[in-house]
């Protein structure tokens, strides 16, 4: 391009913008992942480079381009941390242990331990050494002197008549 031509004149837009309009779309693609995005941050640095045209020399424009296209692209990231942050301290906080929530958790527990000592000697001693003490059925097995079959039936009783017993669980 000449040094005499201005950013300005259309010809010369129109060759700028169809060499390098694809490359900054895809520059900013590969940086937030999202092909609108980086389409409409690219017509932006367009169109400042054309509101500018007179201070951008036409060896300029391609840096002056991925200047503005960047920086529009941080500028929206710097935006979303703003929101992001306005969000985090201005939403009602939910306090996790409300007494209600603490009340109900007991209860919860009453009814769980109440639905424990109701299974069979067989099915509390089974599930007890799996799901309290963290046993794998062939430890049970061993322990209990029964088949992994024998432990698995048990434990599977055991839940059946819990759930029967207990809302959800």
């Amino acid at each position: 391009m000449e040094e005499k031509k201005h950013v300005c004149e259309e010809r010369t837009y129109d060759s700028i913008y169809k060499e390098y309009a694809q490359a900054i779309r895809n520059f900013i693609y590969f940086k937030c992942g999202d092909k609108d995005k980086a389409y409409d941050m690219a017509q932006e640095a367009f169109i400042k480079l054309w509101e500018n045209c007179k201070k951008v020399p036409p060896q300029k424009a391609k840096s002056y381009l991925y200047t503005v296209a960047n920086n529009t692209f941080l500028n929206t990231v710097a935006h979303k941390k703003v929101v992001l942050k306005y969000v985090e301290h201005h939403q009602p906080k939910v306090e996790k242990h409300s007494p209600q929530f603490l009340l109900e958790e007991k209860e919860y527990g009453e009814k769980l331990q109440q639905a424990i000592a109701n299974l069979t000697e067989l099915q509390r001693e089974a599930f007890l050494l799996s799901r309290v003490e963290g046993k794998k059925y062939r430890e049970i097995a061993e322990i209990l002197g029964i088949s992994d079959k024998a432990v698995s039936k048990r434990i599977h009783d055991a839940l059946e008549a819990l759930r029967k017993t207990v809302e959800k669980i």
